[in-house]
């Protein structure tokens, strides 16, 4: 038998790490951080216990690339699914309302993924992470922003911060609230983007 080419090891390697990444935000949020630990994800993932120390320096790191990973994917379906459009504040809106929805639907997860970023070990810059940041600046620059670089940020933050605050224990924000800030914010329609229903907006 002839040795794999590189780009089938590379791609082996990709679709492993990929496993890791989608098994830690299944578990995490089924049963929550603590109670998730490395086996459980490598056995969720059908890998050798190893192989997540060897794409991942610790728990905290593997869940801040496993959550940006879900990020960067439900932000890129939210811009291109149909009717896809190059409008810029339509983009924008899209991507909003795709953040805001996985605070909505993954409460638990992004929980902990928030928590885990004011942490000691901050904010890690993993290509997940990468690939997320790039997606939301291209939005800011076809939304027509003059200084990305600095606009970028701001949105990233102005975002996380929602986030934050839709899952504050004891004194959450609703959700609806925060997203006409946002959309008030950027001057976006309110009919852009993913509305929430009538019956939300009371």
């Amino acid at each position: 038998m002839s040795p794999r080419s590189a780009s089938v090891n590379e791609e082996l390697r990709r679709r492993s790490r990929e496993r890791l990444l989608q098994a830690t935000v299944d578990l995490v949020g089924e049963r929550g951080y603590e109670a998730t630990t490395l086996a459980d994800i490598a056995d969720r993932a059908g890998s050798a216990r190893g192989l997540v120390s060897y794409y991942f320096p610790g728990k905290r790191q593997l869940l801040q690339s496993a959550v940006h990973r879900l990020m960067h994917l439900t932000l890129a379906e939210a811009l291109e699914r149909e009717p896809r459009t190059e409008d810029g504040r339509e983009r924008l809106a899209r991507a909003i309302d795709a953040i805001l929805g996985l605070a909505r639907d993954r409460p638990v997860l992004m929980r902990t993924h928030m928590a885990g970023i004011l942490q000691a070990e901050g904010f890690v810059q993993c290509p997940e992470q990468q690939r997320l940041a790039a997606l939301l600046r291209d939005t800011v620059v076809r939304y027509g922003s003059a200084d990305p670089d600095t606009d970028y940020p701001l949105l990233r933050a102005l975002l996380m911060g929602a986030v934050v605050a839709v899952l504050l224990p004891g004194a959450p924000m609703p959700l609806v609230r925060l997203r006409r800030e946002l959309f008030q914010r950027y001057g976006l329609d309110w009919e852009a983007g993913v509305p929430p229903p009538a019956v939300e907006q009371r």
